[in-house]
């Protein structure tokens, strides 16, 4: 028998290019006390020319997009930009991306935050649905004319695969999320609120002359006071309805600028500068080829493959002497699940003690416990929370669209535990039969002494060999669970029982030789 043991080093290799985004996403941002001048409106930023740094916000709102923008925010306050510009085009993407996205940026102290809804020949000029909740936690939005921005309701994707709305509980969760972006950033909540809520009516009202955006009921409360309640002695005057109710809000660029949603309108890079005061571009972030092997490894199909891929290995290795190639790849498979998860801040110490856990209680359920019961079911069950758990940053689900989330992961780490039993049931059965697999699970090599002792025949048919063992009797020495080693006339072999079960030193005769495997019975 043999087994390849390769270098164990090799493993961290695999991951040497998502290290370095681990890295940089956890560098600290800049110490207040050495970026206190760099806070909006401080005098000291007219000593020197304002800088910017462009961050794009693209394509599908997802986990390794919020590590993105965080490393990318973070590099930026590093080098004491005034303004963190985030050039945003997409048509939304997952509601937990879209908040962690929204929090980090509403935390920025020390530059002005600026969204840019870019219209261009290579983009979509939108800034839907997690677009524009992004867009609202800016301190300042500005978007290019044909671009639009709203449509924010949070939805899930059903067994369809069509989209449908999230319960009542998500979209209060969203709304006053949402809400509590447009009063921080000065914007009129009413646009924002029926950018989500469905049954929110919103009107165009004349107020004293000035054009003001207002829900019904904040319409209805102000036409029940009077000139001296409300502070303004002028009269007030319905324009017209923007958004009626059983409707979603989106506005064009010129609609957003016009209600007061967009500070300005900026058709290309340079207007945009201008309109800042910003004379420079320090730099403009693009997603590495890092963030795409992150993407990448953390997609439900890839991660059903890798668990899939690790599960069978697992139970190679359990089945081979020593420890080498199946051990190797398991490792490599599981450190790419939950290393990648690791590096989105979405595994902790609990993920792994539970992965070890259920690991453990499957090899006692394997090797010590006859029959498959509580034992290997709850190890099963705790692998699969750990899986579960690692591809998402909170254990009990609060709202409708977290406990949405959680059912996919649990679909895409059930098909791969499903796939990986069935994937070793048929190993289990092929195996001894193929010799593909000699390589890798327990064969036995008869030697020349032992050849020669019984008197076997150089052909190099092993079956012919195996066949001189027909009515030997000898005992287990391991379980046979059916499949085990057994000594036989004081040589080792590997065995299969024929029956479910062997305790270990039973007694067990010779009773059939198929191919090179060797099916044994209870005497």
């Amino acid at each position: 028998m043999f087994s390849i043991r390769p270098p164990l080093w090799f493993i961290p290799v695999l991951l040497l290019p998502i290290l370095p985004l681990w890295a940089q996403d956890n560098t600290s941002p800049a110490p207040a006390g050495e970026a206190a001048a760099l806070s909006a409106g401080e005098s000291d930023t007219a000593f020197a020319p304002a800088s910017a740094w462009i961050i794009p916000i693209e394509g599908d709102i997802e986990p390794s997009l919020v590590t993105f923008v965080r490393r990318e925010a973070r590099r930026a306050l590093n080098e004491n930009v005034q303004y963190i510009i985030f050039e945003i085009d997409t048509f939304g993407g997952r509601v937990d991306s879209a908040l962690q996205i929204t929090s980090f940026i509403m935390s920025i102290k020390n530059a002005k935050t600026v969204a840019w809804v870019r219209n261009s020949e290579n983009s979509m000029g939108v800034s839907w649905s997690a677009g524009a909740l992004i867009a609202l936690s800016c301190s300042e939005i500005y978007m290019a004319q044909g671009t639009s921005m709203g449509a924010a309701a949070p939805v899930s994707i059903g067994v369809d695969g069509k989209t449908e709305g999230t319960g009542e509980k998500t979209v209060a969760a969203v709304r006053s999320q949402i809400a509590a972006l447009a009063e921080k950033n000065g914007y009129p909540t009413g646009i924002a609120l029926a950018m989500v809520d469905y049954d929110v009516e919103l009107w165009e009202v004349e107020v004293d002359g000035a054009i003001r955006i207002l829900t019904l009921q904040e319409l209805e409360r102000l036409e029940s006071m009077s000139p001296d309640q409300r502070g303004a002695p002028g009269g007030i005057r319905r324009v017209g309805i923007v958004s009626p109710a059983g409707k979603l809000l989106s506005l064009t660029a010129g609609e957003a600028y016009r209600y007061g949603l967009a500070r300005g309108l900026a058709d290309d890079r340079e207007e945009l500068l201008k309109s800042l005061g910003a004379e420079t571009v320090l730099e403009e972030s693009a997603p590495g080829a890092a963030d795409s092997i992150i993407s990448f490894l953390v997609s439900g199909p890839v991660q059903s493959l890798l668990i899939l891929l690790g599960l069978i290995m697992i139970f190679l290795e359990l089945q081979s002497p020593g420890f080498g190639v199946p051990g190797t790849a398991a490792i490599v498979c599981f450190v790419l699940v939950f290393g990648a998860s690791f590096l989105l801040d979405r595994v902790d110490s609990l993920e792994i003690i539970l992965f070890v856990l259920g690991l453990g209680l499957l090899a006692v359920e394997i090797f010590i416990i006859p029959g498959f019961g509580v034992i290997g079911i709850s190890g099963i069950v705790l692998i699969a929370f750990s899986l579960i758990f690692s591809m998402q940053d909170f254990i009990v689900p609060r709202f409708d669209w977290e406990w949405d989330l959680m059912g996919r992961n649990a679909i895409v780490v059930l098909v791969g535990l499903l796939a990986a039993i069935v994937g070793i049931a048929v190993i289990a059965l092929l195996a001894p039969k193929t010799r593909i697999f000699d390589a890798l699970m327990l064969k036995t090599k008869i030697d020349q002494t032992a050849r020669e002792g019984s008197g076997w025949q150089e052909n190099g048919d092993v079956e012919s060999d195996y066949k001189t063992l027909l009515g030997k009797t000898g005992r287990a020495v391991t379980v046979l669970h059916p499949i085990g080693k057994a000594e036989i006339e004081g040589q080792i072999f590997q065995v299969e029982a024929d029956g479910a079960y062997v305790e270990n030193g039973s007694s067990l005769r010779v009773i059939k030789v198929q191919g090179n495997t060797i099916i044994v019975g209870s005497v």
